[in-house]
């Protein structure tokens, strides 16, 4: 390249190609960036470029109030389902699976039913295998078992019948505290096929009696009760479930009686 020299005519400075192009985002040599500066100018204080400053992410916590809420919702719902599959299954079985499988319940029906048999009614008093009696032989005529609650004892023999009609017969041990007797009549007042009264010589404050089956308890609050009266009442009669409740004698007394058959007429 050569340049003017004194006293002769000024030459522009001749440019020798290479033939090379500028690398591709790279300015030629010479040329200055988009900021105004020669590219790679160091800063201000002798240090190198400015390195790009990276973007900081600001983490954003999850919201764990609604998906704890939303878990126990599926928990709950999930448990309902299952609860209601289980209990449908439950209700299912044949009446006497359910009752036998009552916790603590004697299952005569299925273990002894021998002493269940009877060929034909008795009048006068009879002997049982069981105390209360569950079944067997028995006087002609029933006790009365529509929701009816005895205060005194009524005779096994009038009571074992109402057995063999479906009722449930609720005793207790006289001395049983009042607000004890109180929830047993609850359950029993004014439901037919129901029957309560006290019974002397009781191994356990409460004994519940169906036709082949027995339950004895300790409080009247025990959610047995309930499942006894559920699974045996009405389902135990061996007559069918027509069998009358009703037109029963509603006298106390440990001796049976037969209801007074109405004389002829004198001629």
């Amino acid at each position: 390249m050569s340049i003017s020299t004194p006293g002769g005519p000024e030459r522009r400075p001749t440019v020798v190609s290479t033939g090379k192009k500028p690398a591709a985002g790279r300015p030629a040599s010479g040329a200055k960036a988009g900021s105004g500066k020669p590219a790679g100018t160091p800063r201000a204080g002798g240090k190198g470029p400015r390195k790009p400053i990276t973007p900081v992410k600001v983490s954003q916590g999850r919201a764990w109030g609604p998906i704890a809420l939303f878990t126990a919702v599926g928990v709950l719902a999930v448990g309902i389902l299952g609860y209601g599959a289980w209990a449908s299954f439950q209700g299912s079985k044949p009446w006497k699976e359910r009752a036998g499988a009552i916790d603590g319940i004697s299952n005569i029906l299925k273990n002894d039913k021998t002493s269940l048999d009877y060929e034909s009614h008795k009048s006068g008093p009879l002997t049982y295998k069981y105390s209360p009696p569950v079944g067997g032989v028995h006087n002609a005529i029933w006790q009365n078992c529509m929701g009816d609650v005895y205060d005194a004892p009524i005779a096994n023999e009038n009571a074992v019948h109402s057995l063999e009609h479906g009722a449930v017969w609720i005793t207790y041990k006289p001395g049983l505290p009042q607000d004890q007797i109180d929830k047993l009549a609850s359950k029993v007042r004014g439901v037919e096929k129901m029957m309560m009264s006290p019974y002397e010589g009781l191994d356990k404050p409460i004994s519940l009696q169906a036709w082949g089956f027995q339950l004895k308890l300790d409080k009247a609050d025990d959610s047995r009760i309930d499942e006894f009266i559920k699974d045996l009442r009405v389902n135990a009669s061996t007559e069918g479930p027509t069998a009358l409740c009703n037109t029963g004698i509603t006298a106390t007394g440990t001796t049976p009686r037969d209801l007074e058959q109405p004389q002829a007429p004198t001629q």
